[in-house]
């Protein structure tokens, strides 16, 4: 029995969260207990999404990576294109030539032995080669995210993983053409497939920056937040829709619309990326699920085994390796040229796009045993990026980490959410108890920053709290002050907080009843502090001004 669409999203998502949840205790990124939940729930294992189920959510796979896209797009700008352009194409083109070059003749090389074929070796090699070029920018990007980096090896990554789309179909149209005039196809002319990848990437290119134009425009003209979200969503959705009518790179129409908001109007953008990043958290989660369900282990003979283990190794080698020669001739910096190729390893949506595009050309070529060229290089993209994905994120991590980026790009939600209320008080506060004169309780407050007073029992529990606003019916009138008590006039409809609270609910609860400063109480009811809402946020905003410039 096929399961609903929505009990399949919910299963993988949850299932996908919990996963993750186990997987971060290691200390890796999360995005492999997605992976592995995919892989449980999938067809190799418990087999509650089948494979006729991932090729019916082919539509949410493009929406994903239209998100991604989008995304990566908003991270780019002109200026640091100026600035870096020439050390992003070195480095493009030596992690991409070098990945593809020796991809292509590790394959070739055990394919022949199979085969004992040159030209299906070196038709299955080439096209497998080629797409080994492609980085998947939702896991390199997924894992910059959370590990909260900035700096000029993470610029590079951003840049370099949103390239290389249009690296790996030059390379995948040529490899794909070659592959059909070695096979014996007819009327193939490279010329005239490179002509029209080009074509494509370009009028990809020129959809998304028509999108992002419209959504520039009514963001400049619309003070409306809710109708400008709308909007912008809904562009994003009709440029994915026609791009995928006239088969262009959802990818790269939804970057090139990203990349034009955000330098256009890059002030007024910032909460469109932010909402469409909080909403893609379930849609992220759901995608490297469906990866991991992808994977049918039980159908692959032992020599593609080979193939597979020779790709995941050479095709890392290549990535960094090449990165490294790239970045050394275009003279970056030390962690660009040490740490960029590690970053690059991650392997997704993209390549399986292609393989799938290339099984489909190559489905009648047969090498052995009924499987042919197309099913190989299927099986084969899928498992790697499997096997990939395990590593790939780890290796993402610790280049950033190498390179001393991680937890720079923090927000001041990210530190408040470190904190409980005890942390942030304020204890040097004058307290009275409920027998204090009114002429004791003025010079008190004369001598104090603030305009209220706490009161206290003998114990220290806090009993009630006296402002200025309570006080001012007996300013006036002097002669009471001596006899009258401040527990006569304290008010005891008071908010207070426990000291273990978390500081952003504490903050939450203060935007919520308009209070500045707000009683810190323990479990037994006594008096420990207040929380001063100006003073947190400044210690805060330094906290993260340091954090930055460490």
């Amino acid at each position: 029995m096929n399961l609903g669409i929505f009990i399949l999203f919910g299963i993988g998502v949850l299932g996908g969260i919990i996963s993750a949840l186990f997987i971060r205790k290691l200390r890796v990124p999360q995005i492999l207990g997605y992976i592995i939940c995919g892989f449980i729930i999938g067809a190799s294992c418990l087999n509650i999404v089948k494979v006729s189920d991932i090729h019916a959510l082919e539509p949410f796979n493009m929406f994903a990576l239209g998100i991604i896209g989008f995304l990566v797009g908003g991270e780019l700008s002109f200026k640091t294109f100026r600035k870096y352009g020439k050390q992003f194409a070195a480095i493009l083109l030596g992690e991409g030539l070098t990945a593809f070059f020796l991809v292509s003749a590790a394959t070739t090389t055990i394919l022949y032995f199979v085969t004992h074929s040159m030209a299906i070796s070196l038709a299955a090699g080439v096209v497998i080669g080629a797409i080994s070029s492609a980085t998947d920018p939702a896991t390199t990007i997924s894992v910059l995210w959370e590990y909260r980096t900035a700096g000029v090896l993470t610029t590079t990554l951003i840049a370099i993983v949103a390239l290389d789309d249009a690296l790996a179909m030059f390379l995948y149209a040529l490899a794909t053409g070659l592959s059909q005039i070695l096979t014996g196809g007819e009327d193939v002319n490279i010329y005239k497939e490179l002509f029209s990848v080009g074509k494509e990437l370009i009028s990809a290119l020129l959809l998304g920056a028509s999108g992002g134009f419209i959504v520039s425009f009514v963001l400049q003209k619309s003070k409306l937040y809710d109708q400008n979200i709308a909007s912008a969503i809904a562009t994003l959705l009709l440029c994915m829709g026609i791009g995928i009518y006239f088969d262009l790179d959802v990818v790269l129409v939804a970057m090139a619309m990203g990349l034009t908001i955000a330098n256009t109007v890059p002030k007024r953008c910032r909460e469109l990326f932010k909402y469409i990043k909080e909403l893609s958290i379930p849609i992220y989660v759901f995608f490297f699920v469906l990866i991991g369900a992808r994977i049918q282990l039980n159908q692959m003979p032992l020599w593609l085994w080979g193939i597979i283990i020779s790709y995941v190794l050479i095709r890392t080698l290549g990535k960094m390796t090449g990165a490294y020669y790239g970045a050394k001739i275009s003279k970056a910096s030390d962690n660009v040229r040490k740490y960029t190729g590690l970053g690059l390893a991650a392997q997704g949506g993209v390549t399986i796009g292609l393989s799938i595009m290339a099984g489909y050309k190559l489905k009648g070529i047969t090498i052995s045993d009924g499987l042919s060229v197309g099913d190989m290089v299927i099986f084969t993209i899928a498992t790697t990026t499997f096997l990939i994905q395990i590593v790939g994120p780890s290796l993402v991590k610790l280049a950033v980490t190498l390179a001393k980026e991680t937890h720079k790009n923090v927000t001041e939600q990210d530190i408040i959410e470190k904190y409980n209320a005890g942390d942030k008080i304020v204890k040097d506060v004058s307290v009275i108890s409920p027998e204090t004169t009114l002429k004791e309780l003025f010079n008190v407050l004369a001598q104090s920053e603030r305009t209220f007073i706490p009161l206290t029992d003998k114990p220290g529990k806090l009993v009630g709290i006296i402002s200025l606003n309570d006080l001012k019916d007996v300013l006036i009138d002097q002669t009471t002050w001596e006899w009258v008590l401040a527990g006569d006039l304290m008010n005891l409809d008071f908010e207070t907080v426990l000291n273990t609270a978390p500081l952003s609910d504490v903050l939450d609860k203060m935007n919520q009843i308009q209070a500045e400063n707000i009683a810190v109480v323990d479990k037994g009811g006594k008096f420990v502090g207040i929380i001063d809402r100006k003073n947190v946020i400044n210690n805060i905003r330094k906290e993260m001004i340091l954090s930055k410039s460490e």
